[in-house]
């Protein structure tokens, strides 16, 4: 069975992230079709790229580099929870994403976004970022809105009825995709 990771990408304090993380798990794990897994990016805490060789060399110096690498290498593929920050993405979700390479190599990755307007600045800001890192990115995304799935500026969490099939859709293309592409991953070994 692929092991999948749902990756929280904000570390903020009382961010609207861990709820929507929570979600995507909870929804996620009733399917049965594959292990998914939440990766909190604020309980990794990986200090700004240290490392003197570049990621693309894979000599990782540092243990939580190292470390940081195995993780990534035990999964088939990523669901990224993003929040929309000055039209991008946070920052601690690009150092995680730079601070390994090869390891992310031949694997999927799905987006579920949230801000004002869905996120969806940040989630087209993550694609040219996952494709360098020969990420496949599937098309199917989730758009989370802070006026619509959240109340209160997003101190609670209620997803509109149409966002449980939207999520259906991403994790189908992530497990098409993440299987797919598994094979390739045995062919380059």
């Amino acid at each position: 069975m692929p092991k999948i990771a749902i990756i929280l990408g904000s570390t903020r304090t009382a961010r609207a992230g861990a709820r929507v993380a929570q979600w995507v798990l909870e929804q996620a794990q009733q399917r049965g079709d594959a292990d998914y897994e939440l990766i909190d990016l604020a309980e990794v805490d990986l200090p700004q790229i240290d490392e003197p060789f570049p990621p693309a060399m894979g000599r990782y110096t540092h243990a939580h580099t190292r470390q940081w690498a195995a993780t990534i290498a035990a999964y088939d593929g990523y669901v990224i929870v993003t929040p929309e920050y000055n039209h991008s993405f946070p920052g601690v979700l690009k150092n995680a994403l730079d601070r390994v390479h090869a390891e992310w190599h031949n694997k999927a990755a799905g987006l579920v976004s949230y801000g004002a307007g869905g996120g969806v600045r940040a989630a087209e800001a993550l694609r040219p970022v996952l494709s360098a890192l020969q990420l496949a990115d599937v098309s199917a995304q989730v758009t989370l809105n802070l006026r619509t799935d959240f109340a209160d500026f997003g101190a609670s969490f209620t997803p509109g009825d149409h966002q449980g099939p939207a999520l259906a859709a991403m994790l189908d293309q992530l497990l098409s995709w993440s299987n797919a592409l598994a094979a390739t991953r045995a062919d380059t070994s």
